[in-house]
């Protein structure tokens, strides 16, 4: 066999390689978000989607986080406007997640029979709060 065709199914093996691999982390990672109301209209449509893996994006609703310091247990409602679910997370919440108004999270888990979204990951967006205080800064200086 020549030179160049051992490095054409060389160069033909890697490229095959790199592309599953690449396939396979899109499709671990690639997850869409729904918002509240799109998830209760999937769910409505599909019940199999119960206690599957998901995840939601939507806004706290303000007054409803309450923290269970022993059991490091938080619960709180999400909304998108138009429906309200309550969530509930077990496990040290990152410091964006406040009490403050406004407060925008990512959650993923599993959407139980009872209506709850059971949280096993939460993330806090908080870009406007940071905006403000960058603005504050900016403004002393």
């Amino acid at each position: 066999m020549k030179a160049g065709t051992k490095f054409l199914i060389g160069a033909g093996v890697i490229v095959s390689a790199m592309t599953l691999l690449m396939a396979q982390g899109v499709k671990q990672f690639g997850q869409y978000s729904l918002k509240p109301s799109e998830l209760a209209q999937r769910v409505e449509r599909d019940p199999s989607l119960y206690e599957t893996g998901l995840k939601m994006e939507a806004k706290v609703v303000p007054g409803t986080i309450k923290r269970d310091a022993a059991t490091q247990t938080i619960e709180f409602k999400v909304s998108d406007g138009i429906k309200t679910i309550p969530v509930t997370y077990r496990g040290l919440a990152p410091d964006t997640f406040t009490d403050a108004m406004e407060i925008e999270v990512v959650v993923e888990g599993r959407l139980g029979r009872d209506g709850v979204f059971h949280a096993t990951t939460l993330l806090a967006k908080c870009g406007s709060r940071y905006e403000a205080q960058y603005k504050e800064a900016e403004a002393q200086a």
